[in-house]
């Protein structure tokens, strides 16, 4: 087939929510491709695609399909690239071995092998005769451990050549706090973010029974179907934060702000010291926080510094009260600030007044620090499969910050807040 030919071919193979993705690996544009998606996106279905597309279009190609579990593999993106292979009508090109598995392009001898993370030696020892590794797929990648072991085995297999193309399939698990929801919202030069739905793919392709299944639990359970239909992040009742937002918030959003707010949080020793700048926006009932310094070990003049570099106007701050000396120390550098009015019961008003927001809106480039212990605050468990009234004191640092910041705004100025049953805390 021609080259014309051959992108006819593929676009009647794509979904159109693809297309564009399609047009970046063409290109070259960029290494990793994240895909997250409910059920139905056919994500794995374009995958598969343009894995078998690519290889046979580059002689020097050759890929690796990595699942958590190599048990997993001959019944999941094994009978996928099979797939693939007879949409493009290619099967008399290609040879199978389903024993180990394993699948050869005949007219090169280049091969798409298939490995577990749960063998970690096999995986390292990964060759191949002709060409290098140019693709490798994570299917289900929310079933590995977390960016680590990722970043491992990509150290083994991104090797030998010039051109890469990493692709990450998953359907986003419920918590924010899971590692692989924030791998899919943290931007990096060489990483393209896309997420899809059954909803743009045609239905043709899906058919009367899948809409069917899909519609009947958003009637019944619309909490379930927008995790498991639309690939959205939907928490599980123990995240303490569950109006949190990741985003981006462009300098626009920021340059409109009308009520700028900064709090700051004294860490030493193993806890860092925070200071966070923040836009409170009263009509809709919300705060984009878009300025994080997280530094473990600062000094007072790189602190001042920080400060004074982000609040270009020297607008109030508010500090931490437990630390007098440190806030001198910052008042004779030039900062303006005021120690926060801590009372009994002042942590649990604040943080209830947080989660009665309508949005948290933390951009994950600025604030990668806030963006994790804002999303991984949670109830603890009560050993019984519920979740205890408890706000834990760890990995809190950036919400201290934040409370402090918000402190006038939440009307507790000068209150101390003894009344425990208004809290909600019995």
């Amino acid at each position: 087939m021609t080259s014309e030919r051959n992108e006819i071919r593929l676009s009647s193979l794509i979904a159109p929510v693809f297309h564009p993705v399609h047009l970046d690996i063409l290109s070259n544009r960029h290494t990793h491709y994240v895909l997250s998606g409910g059920r139905g996106s056919s994500k794995s279905s374009f995958v598969s695609i343009e894995i078998i597309f690519g290889i046979m279009n580059d002689r020097n190609a050759n890929a690796v399909v990595v699942r958590k579990v190599g048990q997993y593999l001959r019944d999941s993106v094994f009978e996928q690239l099979l797939w693939a292979i007879d949409k493009l009508s290619a099967s008399e090109l290609w040879e199978s071995k389903v024993t180990t598995p394993e699948l050869i392009f005949k007219p090169t001898g280049q091969r798409i092998l298939f490995r577990g993370a749960d063998k970690p030696r096999k995986l390292k020892s990964t060759k191949v005769a002709n060409g290098y590794i140019k693709y490798v797929w994570y299917e289900e990648t929310d079933e590995f451990s977390g960016q680590e072991e990722i970043d491992n085995i990509n150290q083994s297999l991104l090797r030998g050549g010039e051109v890469f193309c990493c692709f990450y399939s998953f359907n986003p698990p419920k918590e924010q706090s899971n590692w692989v929801n924030f791998f899919a919202t943290e931007p990096r030069a060489d990483k393209l973010i896309h997420k899809s739905s059954y909803l743009s793919v045609p239905k043709a392709w899906l058919g009367p029974q899948f809409i069917a299944e899909a519609e009947y639990l958003k009637e019944k359970n619309p909490l379930r179907y927008k995790n498991e239909y639309l690939g959205e992040v939907t928490g599980t009742g123990a995240e303490i934060f569950p109006n949190v937002i990741v985003r981006e918030i462009s300098d626009e959003e920021i340059g409109a702000g009308e009520r700028f707010c900064r709090g700051l949080d004294w860490g030493y020793g193993a806890d860092p010291f925070v200071y966070m700048g923040l836009i409170f926006d009263r009509s809709n009932r919300r705060i984009l926080i878009y300025h994080e310094f997280f530094r473990y070990g600062a000094k007072y003049d790189e602190i001042a510094r920080a400060i004074l570099i982000e609040n270009k106007h020297n607008s109030l701050v508010i500090a931490e009260s437990a630390e007098p000396r440190s806030n001198d120390e910052l008042r004779a550098r030039g900062v303006r600030l005021k120690p926060a009015k801590k009372g009994s019961g002042s942590v649990e008003y604040g943080i209830r007044w947080l989660q009665n927001l309508n949005e948290i809106v933390i951009d994950p480039v600025r604030c990668p620090n806030t963006v994790r212990e804002f999303s991984g605050y949670r109830f603890p468990s009560d050993g019984n499969g519920g979740y205890r009234s408890e706000y834990p004191d760890k990995d809190n640092h950036t919400i201290d910050a934040v409370r402090y910041a918000l402190e006038d705004e939440a009307g507790r100025k000068n209150a101390v807040i003894t009344d425990r049953r208004r809290l909600g805390i019995y």
